[in-house]
């Protein structure tokens, strides 16, 4: 991976590159981009969305639209670490909830690696709707 990073003004704001992609950074709320902690929170719900994706195709579950939303907590103290990540996954289609448990379920505890990481210091729980019925994690 070779991913580069360079200061766009006097602000503290940065874009950022893999050389294809440019990516805005952004250190406070009034700045255009993201922050680094929006992406991290971002890029754990995009590597889930993915792994579920992937592994709903498989089963042959006809996905026809899908969004995700993650909601997330921080700790108050330095070095403000996520403590929970709330997941929520939405999906119309033919597709068997059992099935889309199971793909959320391999996919936070095995397979994307973002989550991996993140759950290291955060409780990360989901909840998921498909065809406007919600289902929780433990239901």
């Amino acid at each position: 991976m070779d991913l580069r990073l360079e200061r766009t003004g006097t602000d503290i704001q940065f874009t950022g590159t893999n050389g294809a992609y440019d990516l805005q950074i952004a250190s406070s709320d009034d700045q255009e981009g993201l922050s680094p902690m929006e992406m991290a929170a971002l890029s754990t719900l995009g590597c889930s969305s993915i792994d579920i994706l992937l592994i709903l195709e498989k089963q042959q579950q006809d996905v026809d639209r899908f969004h995700a939303e993650v909601d997330a907590e921080r700790a108050e103290e330095p070095p403000r670490v996520f403590t929970d990540l709330h997941m929520h996954y939405v999906l119309e289609g033919d597709v068997a909830p059992k099935k889309v448990r199971r793909a959320v379920d391999l996919s936070l505890e095995t397979y994307c690696s973002v989550s991996n990481m993140i759950g290291e210091t955060a409780a990360i729980t989901y909840a998921f709707t498909v065809n406007g019925e919600r289902y929780e994690q433990d239901a």
